[in-house]
């Protein structure tokens, strides 16, 4: 019985596998039938190449660029400080004297706002200036240019420089600060930690178009100022801060690190309105 069975089994396998391959032999079977597939054309020039060239449309870095070369690096130059010898050493003291060779104390930024008869105007902070013995611009492009100051606020934080304008051939404008918002984006540029990093920028918005200033917070006098988180570092003093529009609404001063009673705050920078240092150019411009 269990011979039959197995008899019965093979017959049936026999049957299937020729069935299978008889029907895959037909012309119109699954077997014979092949995927299909696009044609495509690999001749020579038949490719499409665009004739036009992408530009940017990004309004921050047209701002930028409209800007940017206006922007220099301040350093106050000040007389090396030198040790002396004599009386002093008797008693193993140590005096400071000045010598007359100079060195750089300390580096800020500025903006160029008028380019006229053959000088450059350009303004920044007071403290930037202060107890200088010399100034010396750097412009966006690298060059060495001597400064003058023509007069400075220091309750304001403010200083008007002068430079001949044979290698400063940018200047920039001044927009509405009184119609700022909150929540307007602007961008500031200038020099973070020195010339090193000219010409650097940071992105951000208006925290508060006005804010009012106490001498507590400011470390000098009160003071109107517009509060924005753009990231301002040592050496962006005297830079601008700019609108999407590349005008200069305000003059990078300061920032707050911590509160008074020690909290770290971030993103709390500040910047003197435009309608203050237009205000102190008119009162201050030869």
């Amino acid at each position: 019985m269990k011979k039959y069975s197995l008899f019965v089994v093979a017959i049936v396998s026999a049957l299937v596998a020729s069935l299978t391959v008889y029907t895959g032999m037909q012309s119109n079977s699954w077997f014979q039938q092949t995927t299909k597939q696009s044609k495509t054309s690999n001749s020579a020039g038949t490719a499409t190449v665009a004739t036009t060239a992408y530009t940017s449309s990004d309004t921050a870095t047209t701002a930028y660029n409209k800007v940017k070369n206006a922007v220099v690096t301040v350093q106050n130059l000040q007389k090396a400080a030198t040790l002396s010898d004599g009386w002093s050493s008797f008693f193993n003291q140590e005096e400071q004297s000045s010598s007359s060779e100079l060195e750089t104390a300390s580096e800020g930024s500025g903006v160029v706002y008028k380019i006229a008869d053959g000088y450059a105007y350009i303004i920044t902070n007071n403290h930037v200036v202060a107890d200088s013995d010399k100034l010396q611009l750097i412009t966006a492009s690298g060059k060495k240019v001597e400064a003058t100051i023509v007069g400075t606020d220091t309750t304001k934080d403010l200083a008007l420089l002068k430079a001949k304008a044979t290698d400063i051939k940018v200047s920039a404008s001044f927009g509405n600060s009184k119609s700022l918002l909150a929540g307007q984006q602007v961008l500031a540029i200038g020099s973070p930690l020195g010339s090193d990093y000219a010409t650097s920028l940071t992105s951000g918005i208006v925290s508060a178009p006005r804010r009012e200033l106490t001498a507590e917070e400011t470390g000098s006098t009160a003071t109107t100022a517009i509060q924005t988180d753009t990231a301002i570092n040592p050496g962006n003093s005297g830079g601008p801060l700019i609108n999407l529009k590349g005008q200069v609404i305000g003059i990078t001063s300061s920032k707050i690190v911590s509160s008074t009673d020690g909290t770290s705050v971030e993103g709390m920078g500040f910047a003197i309105p435009a309608d203050i240092v237009q205000s102190f150019i008119a009162k201050t411009e030869k």
